[in-house]
């Protein structure tokens, strides 16, 4: 659904960080999302202004960084779930959960037991749970890179 959405209009991905700002790993992935995000926009800037055009675009993957103490919905919940690869990945992020169904009863009963901190990239269907540095990045290098409108 996300991709028919943001696909054919070309707007920048929405990259979502499920936050708690009193999980030291919870701010380590927001430093590190903000420090990528700030260079995905000054290659923007630098693409606009210079007349390397292909050498500087090929680094820029532009998103918009939407960051969220809130838990995620039951629905958004759902696609974590699958981007993450089904009901086996509910235990990861949610406490204690065993299927979708647990995990949705659980998020419901408390937000509290949503596990942060999680990454999601809503246009490409992918997820990142904890602060695997190397993950994120990958799931910030395969947004696919803006291309030069005619």
């Amino acid at each position: 659904m996300f991709k028919r959405l943001f696909g054919e209009h070309g707007a920048k991905n929405v990259v979502t960080l499920f936050h708690k700002p009193s999980n030291q790993a919870s701010t380590r992935v927001l430093t590190l999302l903000k420090q990528q995000h700030a260079h995905a926009v000054s290659h923007a800037t630098e693409d606009q202004a210079s007349s390397h055009d292909h050498h500087t675009r090929a680094e820029k993957t532009e998103f918009e960084l939407d960051v969220t103490e809130d838990a995620p919905t039951g629905d958004q919940l759902k696609n974590i779930l699958e981007f993450l690869g089904g009901a086996g990945a509910a235990g990861k992020i949610i406490q204690g959960a065993s299927s979708e169904t647990d995990a949705l009863n659980k998020l419901k009963a408390s937000g509290d037991a949503f596990q942060r901190p999680v990454v999601v990239d809503w246009h490409q269907g992918k997820a990142v749970v904890g602060e695997n540095e190397s993950e994120i990045l990958n799931l910030l290098r395969s947004i696919p890179q803006e291309t030069k409108k005619v």
